[in-house]
């Protein structure tokens, strides 16, 4: 029996043995999708464009015609980009102040309140006036002017009294001073007082009689002054102002 192998190869002939299986290649992973950057936010938004218009300003590199106007498009888009931006934050502010005012309906809020009248305004509307039976003079605003008050029969009482009303024109009798029917006037520019008890009296113009004033006592209480003074004063006190009346008349004493 021969030692050879069948087909005349030698044992040991490599050509006989299997061929290796080959390793399949793996595949290269995909690479990860990155994530999408997120939008800016509104601030971040308006300064990102505030800092391209702050570059914007700067002097521009030489360049083409075509260059130098794509800039200045690209320019004008920022501009209007942040006017936008801030059109958008100022409403917003808008809108959460309204919100910040307007709060709830359930009354909670402070009430306002109207502030006071300043003293020197206060001064200025309701000026004091100061009345000297034994001098027959009124002081007001500085001018002292003459007065005839009432007789030795009918004087004028002194105390503090207050204007409560003014009339161009006012019919007067013994009645709406207390003293019946004696007469019944129709005078200008009467000045009505009342003191706290709710005693009436009146500044008026002694047309039927305008030497008196400053020299005799001639009224029924009232205290009378030359129609040009009276006027005067009709236009310089009001609703308010204090009348202080001292002293007694000469003819009263």
């Amino acid at each position: 029996m021969s030692d050879e192998p069948r087909n005349g190869r030698p044992s040991g002939d490599p050509a006989r043995r299997p061929a290796p299986t080959p390793t399949p290649a793996r595949a290269p992973a995909p690479a990860p999708t990155p994530a999408p950057a997120p939008a800016p936010t509104a601030p971040e938004h308006l300064s990102t464009a505030l800092r391209d218009l702050a570059e914007s300003g700067r002097a521009p590199a030489p360049g083409t015609g075509a260059q130098v106007r794509r800039r200045a498009q690209a320019r004008r888009r920022r501009r209007r980009t942040v006017v936008a931006g801030g059109a958008a934050v100022a409403a917003g502010a808008l809108v959460f102040g309204l919100a910040a005012g307007l709060g709830g309906d359930d009354g909670s809020g402070p009430t306002p309140v109207a502030a006071p009248s300043s003293p020197a305004a206060t001064a200025a509307a309701a000026p004091a006036v100061a009345v000297d039976l034994a001098e027959r003079t009124l002081t007001v605003r500085g001018r002292t002017l003459p007065v005839s008050s009432g007789t030795a029969r009918h004087p004028t009482k002194p105390g503090r009294m207050t204007v409560v009303a003014k009339h161009r024109t006012k019919r007067l009798s013994g009645a709406s001073v207390g003293f019946g029917g004696e007469y019944d006037l129709t005078l200008p520019w009467v000045v009505e007082l009342r003191d706290s008890g709710g005693r009436t009296n009146y500044l008026v113009a002694m047309t039927y009689d305008d030497s008196a004033p400053g020299t005799r006592d001639i009224t029924r209480g009232w205290l009378g002054l030359r129609p040009d003074d009276a006027k005067w004063l009709y236009g310089q006190i009001g609703s308010g102002s204090a009348v202080t009346i001292e002293g007694t008349a000469p003819a009263a004493r």
